[in-house]
């Protein structure tokens, strides 16, 4: 039970972080570092290491944990697929679907050779770390992903759409490496984990969000159109079709990290489309304004935001951007509250099960291997191949595969291996990703916009 006492400082401790980040963001931007370092020293402050308002242990906390870290990933995985507004016959596609299956695989590979022949882990340990491990963050990559719809940079593309798929494309392995540890059934030879973990379950989840975001964008647009009707609480839409799509799949017995990432794309290509109709005898970057004039509009008097809404031709538009909106400030919140998490994790860490070599070897060498691997032959300039090797985060998408992991049932010794390695990595990827992430950004945006796109 938490007194007042703890829940004042609680109440204390957040608040005046919220106040902080609200003001300094834009200087925060300038400086080499991410507001997430400074979630996770709030984190690590709280912990036993100093203040001891919180002692929250990985085995003990798995199945929470799991679930928070559950809920901040489909709120991002969401606003990634909103970002995506270019279609599926664009080139650049091959960009992150590259990343997300040949890299995804290189990744999982190599670190499974360096768990069993380097870390002494067991055969399916070591292909559950590297699963752990492969997917880079959707949630900690903002300031290297897509900034609006609008933006064709072809590095920021390849990024979030990479950390869209890629936390989706991870399961199957992840169910391989529980399967090889007696913990999941993968049929004789793994005929039950190809054919149902691999091929049913990424083929459900895709069909499912894409589906659903289709379905739903549709009716919500008849509706305003043609009779004025379910107007406002775009809140309510982007959480009921996250819930949908997460839910729906799931029960399909698939992958809904994949659903939801599939419906937010899906989404934003029902607003593209309907736009473009709408728009059909302007030019093309006449048709580009059409989202900035309407988000101008969104935060005008409520009976403006109605005209806007129901509008043949801005509708589309404004349900996007409500939606988007309220997503991404949700999904703020939600990193805020997952990275102190990881802080205070910390502290129960059995720190010399650690292994530093590992953790610059993921980051430093197989990162950028299976990256150069998985784009080579590709559309993109060097310095674009080097960002996007460098630029692999790791962060909360980790922290649920582990924790999922853990609930699974596998063996305490191998866990808490399996915690230190992941939360280790995550940390340092933090700190080197969130030190560097304003230089180098600033070093890439200043090469010319026709390289970049």
């Amino acid at each position: 039970m938490v007194g007042r006492v703890e829940f004042a400082l609680w109440s204390a401790i957040v608040g005046g972080l919220l106040v902080v980040m609200a003001l300094g963001d834009s200087y925060l931007e300038r400086l080499p570092l991410s507001a997430a370092m400074l979630y996770g020293l709030v984190g690590i402050a709280v912990s036993p290491l100093w203040l001891d308002l919180a002692a929250w242990r990985p085995m003990s906390s798995a199945g929470l944990l799991e679930h928070l870290a559950e809920i901040v990933v489909l709120l991002s995985l969401f606003t990634s697929g909103l970002k995506m507004s270019l279609g599926l016959r664009d080139g650049r596609w091959l960009l992150p679907l590259r990343l997300a299956v040949v890299s995804m695989l290189v990744t999982v590979a190599l670190t499974a050779v360096v768990g069993v022949w380097w870390l002494g882990l067991p055969l399916g340990a070591a292909v559950l770390l590297g699963a752990i491990l492969a997917p880079t963050d959707p949630v900690l990559a903002s300031q290297v992903q897509l900034s609006d719809a609008t933006d064709r940079d072809r590095l920021r593309f390849a990024l979030t759409g990479e950390a869209g798929l890629n936390d989706g494309t991870a399961f199957p392995f992840v169910m391989l490496g529980l399967g090889l540890m007696g913990l999941h059934e993968i049929g004789d030879h793994g005929w039950r984990w190809f054919t149902v973990d691999l091929v049913w379950a990424t083929f459900a989840g895709l069909a499912i969000g894409t589906a659903l975001g289709t379905g739903v964008g549709h009716i919500v647009l008849h509706l305003r159109r043609n009779h004025q009707e379910a107007i406002g609480l775009d809140n309510f839409l982007a959480l009921g079709l996250i819930a949908l799509a997460y839910g729906g799949a799931l029960l399909a017995h698939g992958y809904g990290f994949l659903a939801v990432f599939a419906a937010g794309f899906a989404l934003r290509r029902v607003e593209q489309r309907e736009t473009q109709a709408a728009t059909g005898g302007r030019r093309r970057d006449e048709r580009r304004a059409v989202p900035e004039a309407v988000a101008a509009m969104a935060h005008a008097d409520p009976e403006a935001r109605r005209r806007v809404a129901v509008d043949p031709e801005h509708a589309p538009a404004f349900m996007a951007h409500a939606v988007l909106s309220f997503n991404e400030q949700l999904e703020r919140v939600g990193e805020v509250v997952a990275v102190i998490v990881i802080g205070m994790l910390l502290w129960a860490v059995e720190w010399e099960r650690v292994r530093w070599d590992f953790v610059v070897l993921l980051l430093l060498f197989i990162r950028p291997l299976s990256a150069a691997i998985g784009l080579a032959g590709s559309r993109t300039s060097r310095s674009q191949r080097v960002m996007i090797g460098w630029f692999g985060i790791r962060g909360i998408g980790s922290l649920y595969y582990l924790m999922y992991a853990i609930g699974q049932g596998i063996d305490p010794v191998v866990a808490e291996t399996l915690i230190a390695l992941t939360l280790s990595t995550v940390v340092v990827s933090m700190t080197l990703h969130g030190t560097s992430v304003t230089p180098l950004m600033a070093l890439y945006r200043r090469r010319p916009r026709a390289e970049r796109d």
